[in-house]
């Protein structure tokens, strides 16, 4: 009997779905969005949202704790660094589900699935100050070579 067993199987043992979520886990946090099927989407949205409030405390307890879920050291440097405290003041639904279709091979259902405080999937990134002042001089340049292109034909047609 399947009394209280929630979630999905997804067609796999249950040593498979816990290495499937550990590794989407991973790569969700790694990248800030993934595409998977609707179905894996949709298990994923709830382990991660535990992985983050996780990571929100950063004590070494729950460092422990998501390090058992996470295996790559890199992945949960950043999950404690950059992704905990960007949703500090957040209460939960950290991500969010975008539905993208159907897979061309086989008609599945897919899904983007991306944490909140990022733009279209990509991680947030340090703005570095880009000189303003050397894009205008090559337009300005530009300009006056067409006005004088412009000179030059109405000088040639007035001769005319």
């Amino acid at each position: 009997m399947r009394h209280r067993k929630a979630g999905r199987k997804l067609r796999r043992t249950s040593e498979q779905q816990v290495a499937l979520m550990r590794s989407l886990a991973s790569s969700l946090i790694e990248r800030g969005s993934i595409e998977t099927t609707e179905a894996k989407a949709k298990e994923l949205r709830p382990y991660v949202e535990k992985l983050i409030t996780k990571a929100k405390t950063g004590t070494l307890h729950s460092r422990r704790l998501a390090g058992r879920e996470i295996h790559k050291r890199e992945v949960a440097d950043k999950l404690f660094a950059d992704v905990g405290p960007m949703f500090a003041t957040r209460q939960g639904g950290y991500t969010r589900i975008l539905k993208t279709g159907h897979r061309k091979g086989d008609g599945a259902e897919m899904a983007r699935i991306e944490l909140i405080g990022t733009q279209a999937g990509k991680a947030p990134e340090a703005k570095t100050a880009k000189p303003a002042n050397a894009a205008k001089p090559a337009k300005a340049e530009k300009a006056e070579k067409a006005e004088k292109a412009e000179k030059s034909k109405a000088v040639a047609g007035s001769k005319k």
